[in-house]
């Protein structure tokens, strides 16, 4: 039996270090200039945190990978930039087919769990026109892979490959923990859920860590599936674009909603996890690589 290598702590610490230290500082940027709310208008309707959390925040994980690399001289030989097409086109569908499946069990839940009264109804839900919901499940999901792909860069093509001597089950469970610490900054200053809810916002930052975890293994499953950062980075990118539609329909930000990492949203994603968890082996990814 072939013994797994070493965890390599230095790299795994200076990639930490660079992406939770440029979330934290861009954090303590938004909460000095007013937070999320009451962030100054920089030209009209634009604000410091619409400019800083799609830039500065969500980039940092890719700038964690590159700068890490560069600081350790680690070398550029293993990015996972390669798509792998046609071989791991099913991992590409089910990104964008499995991801789409998800939001829409979360959300027929949370209208089951609605009209059985055991949550209660969305006061702020709206419709969407037919075009807007297409555009969802269509172009949304590609354009949002690119803006997705600065957290995947970082957090599945280089922090999940750094864990993988803890075995395939602790490598998914760790790194979704750290994804979900990452947000904490933001979670706490009211992204995703707001602050009306019991327990704000620690609450919150528990959520969003289960959601992390379980969505994490999800997407760090396709990425050892592929070995590729774009079949995760397509799947983040649907994540963001239908489940914003799901959030939207059933009322909005809330600790308990449809949205994926909400308390009835991310059911779904945690019973894939679980499956995964105890059926997804090492030999199954190798055997579905070699597919």
């Amino acid at each position: 039996m072939t013994e797994a290598p070493p965890l390599d702590r230095r790299r795994i610490g200076s990639f930490l270090a660079i992406a939770l230290g440029i979330a934290a500082l861009t954090g303590g940027v938004l909460y000095a200039t007013g937070g999320l709310e009451s962030s100054p208008e920089l030209l009209p309707g634009i604000t410091l945190a619409t400019v800083l959390l799609p830039t500065v925040y969500m980039f940092s994980p890719a700038v964690a990978n590159v700068a890490t690399r560069s600081l350790t001289d680690e070398g550029w030989t293993d990015l996972s930039l390669r798509p792998n097409l046609p071989d791991r086109w099913r991992a590409y569908v089910a990104a964008w087919l499995g991801t789409s499946a998800l939001i829409g069990a979360g959300f027929a839940l949370s209208l089951a769990l609605q009209q059985a009264g055991v949550v209660p109804p969305a006061s702020d839900g709206r419709t969407l026109p037919m075009i807007a919901i297409l555009a969802s499940l269509t172009l949304g999901p590609v354009i949002n892979t690119f803006v997705a792909f600065g957290e995947e860069f970082g957090w599945r093509a280089y922090l999940l490959q750094k864990l993988m001597p803890l075995g395939v089950r602790r490598a998914l469970f760790v790194h979704g923990v750290i994804w979900g610490v990452w947000h904490w900054p933001v979670i706490a200053m009211g992204y995703n859920y707001g602050l009306d809810y019991p327990g704000a916002p620690w609450t919150g930052l528990a959520m969003m860590t289960v959601a992390t975890v379980a969505i994490g293994t999800v997407l760090g499953t396709l990425a050892l599936w592929a070995d590729s950062v774009w079949p995760p980075a397509l799947a983040h990118g649907t994540l963001n674009a239908v489940g914003s539609v799901a959030a939207v329909v059933g009322g909005g930000a809330s600790l308990v909603s449809a949205a994926p990492v909400a308390l009835v949203g991310v059911v779904p994603w945690a019973v894939v996890a679980v499956v995964i968890r105890y059926r997804w082996t090492e030999a199954m990814i190798h055997s579905a690589r070699g597919a």
